[in-house]
């Protein structure tokens, strides 16, 4: 979290400023990889600390649709309504769309099927959306 918050007690920052120095003072031949959840929540200070920080933004609703080609290319989706899964997938993280994706593949697997329905596609979506992670 940010040092400069009112709310903080001390805790968090001494854990940032260990973290802090023990990035500055590794000398290893060691790869530090970080992935945040939620970066906005977190001191600019650490980010200094990197040489690349990547950044990947919610997919636009085409991103979501060629995500879910490739990820369900072994499967039939031929008749899949594109217009209800973008709509069912805007504002998900790539991540979701995913998981979704193999929810839906899973269920279609279970049912003894390689067709994947728009209804199926758009419930595992929603599901994520819900927060449900199945």
């Amino acid at each position: 979290a940010e040092r400069a918050t009112g709310n903080d007690e001390g805790e968090i920052r001494r854990v940032l400023n260990t973290l802090l120095q023990f990035l500055e003072q590794d000398d290893s031949r060691s790869l530090i990889v970080a992935a945040p959840t939620h970066p906005q929540a977190l001191d600019s200070a650490l980010f200094r600390r990197f040489d690349v920080v990547v950044s990947y933004q919610i997919p636009t609703p085409e991103q979501s649709e060629e995500t879910v080609r490739n990820r369900l290319a072994p499967f039939d989706s031929g008749s899949l309504d594109w217009n209800q899964v973008k709509e069912a997938a805007t504002g998900l993280s790539y991540a979701d769309v995913a998981a979704a994706c193999d929810t839906a593949a899973k269920d279609a697997v279970l049912e003894d099927t390689l067709t994947i329905t728009t209804e199926r596609m758009v419930a595992a979506l929603s599901d994520r959306r819900r927060g449900r992670r199945l």
